[in-house]
């Protein structure tokens, strides 16, 4: 165990080592596809559980998708990244990388979702319908769809509202191709809000994580 944990700190140094500089910026930035194949020898390492993972969901989409390693994770979810934004553009719809293998999109309340609801709106389904698409194509993928609510009413009733939110979004993303087992629902009330104060409308939204699936 020492060993493995020896040759794991070691990749992780090597991860932070691995840049390079953007032609067109000249900004110094990570070598996702270089850190990718480091990130696999960390895995190979039998470092995985440091990251922690959900077994039951491993298993239930184990045998429907297959599993990305090494450098080809980077590459995955840069894909995944860049078609995202550009399909994506001027819907409102924010599109952030997290890190090497998480992209965050956030649905903003004033799209989304009424005061007091859980049914999208309905000039925001299309948008929706399209962000369904883009993430059947990359079905190497888990994509975790979480609730949001403001803190106006009962703490009870505003986290049964954001489950109820996060599940009328997967729904529609199932609805356009994204298979149920690499879906999972959260909601968490009024705990998180983004702004105050937390009665306001931009803490009513929905955030859905996409990360590679990597089997652990």
């Amino acid at each position: 165990m020492i060993r493995k944990t020896a040759i794991a700190l070691a990749a992780m140094m090597a991860v932070v080592g691995c840049t390079t500089v953007d032609p067109v910026t000249g900004e110094r930035e990570a070598n996702r596809t270089a850190n990718g194949a480091i990130i696999g020898a960390i895995v190979g390492a039998g470092a995985g559980t440091l990251a922690g993972g959900d077994d039951r969901r491993n298993a239930a989409i184990g045998g429907v998708i297959g599993a990305l390693a090494g450098g080809a994770i980077g590459n995955y979810m840069d894909r995944t990244y860049q078609n995202l934004r550009e399909r994506l553009a001027g819907t409102g719809v924010g599109v952030e990388r997290i890190n090497q293998e998480k992209i965050l999109l956030i649905f903003p309340a004033d799209l989304t979702f009424d005061l007091n609801r859980d049914s999208v709106k309905s000039q925001f389904l299309p948008v929706l319908n399209n962000t369904g698409s883009i993430l059947r194509e990359y079905e190497q993928t888990t994509v975790d769809v979480y609730g949001f609510a403001d803190c106006t009413g009962a703490d009870a009733y505003n986290q049964d509202l954001s489950e109820r939110r996060a599940n009328n979004v997967a729904s529609v993303l199932a609805s356009n191709g994204v298979i149920r087992q690499r879906i999972i629902t959260q909601g968490f009330g009024e705990t998180r809000p983004v702004t105050q104060p937390c009665s306001a409308a931009a803490n009513r939204r929905v955030e859905v994580t996409i990360s590679a699936f990597t089997g652990r």
